[in-house]
């Protein structure tokens, strides 16, 4: 994905490699930049739209098919994860439960969604592990396994987020997997509507106030 883009996200990346840190500033800027539009329009007027979702079905945790008609009416909040990742993905994990938490009042017209950027590895019984190790209500949280070449050109092409893994590297090398650390809010017509780094607290408790938003414009 492009850093030109201004919706690049930047990767989460098991790495020490100088060139990463370097394009991860640039990309950072461009998000910063999108984001901080809303900012300034402030609570009172709708959300961006930052473009439309494409049709998905993927396996859920259950193993059972979950895609755009599942969630069609639902506004969600995705993620990126993968089950063996030692560093990134528990924190981002637990930033979601405690999304989870914070937005039970919505029930299940709010859905949380985990999309797994190493779905070979990652089978529904895997996920269903991880997802009751990390707490998750599946009624609201569904965590989705499926063909890696389609997550992820949905993810990079539709979600506009990073994900993909080093050339050539072997499959154990969990250093050469990467994927980007944001939650993307979605609304109940498959529309983007937010982009939240998950590593700053301030914008993931913007997030919160900003499902709000979203559950207010669409009751």
């Amino acid at each position: 994905m492009s850093a030109e883009s201004p919706l690049a996200l930047p990767q989460a990346r098991l790495t020490q490699r100088p060139a990463f840190w370097a394009g991860l500033a640039v990309i950072a800027l461009g998000l910063t930049a999108a984001l901080g539009l809303s900012l300034v329009r402030g609570n009172s007027e709708p959300l961006p739209r930052l473009g439309t979702l494409p049709d998905f079905s993927f396996t859920r945790q259950d193993g059972q098919p979950f895609g755009n008609a599942q969630l069609r009416g639902h506004p969600y909040i995705a993620n990126f994860i993968f089950t063996r990742c030692p560093t990134i993905c528990p924190a981002f994990t637990r930033k979601m439960a405690h999304v989870q938490k914070s937005t039970d009042a919505h029930g299940t017209g709010l859905q949380l969604v985990s999309f797994s950027v190493d779905p070979k590895y990652d089978t529904p019984e895997r996920l269903a592990e991880y997802g009751q190790t990390h707490g998750a209500n599946f009624a609201r949280w569904s965590f989705l396994t499926g063909d890696y070449a389609v997550l992820q050109d949905v993810i990079v092409q539709g979600f506009k987020v990073s994900m993909g893994r080093e050339a050539g590297a072997p499959e154990d090398d969990l250093t050469s997997i990467f994927h980007g650390s944001h939650f993307v809010l979605v609304d109940s017509k498959g529309e983007i509507r937010g982009y939240y780094d998950s590593a700053d607290s301030d914008s993931t408790d913007r997030l919160l106030v900003d499902v709000k938003r979203l559950m207010r414009e669409e009751a």
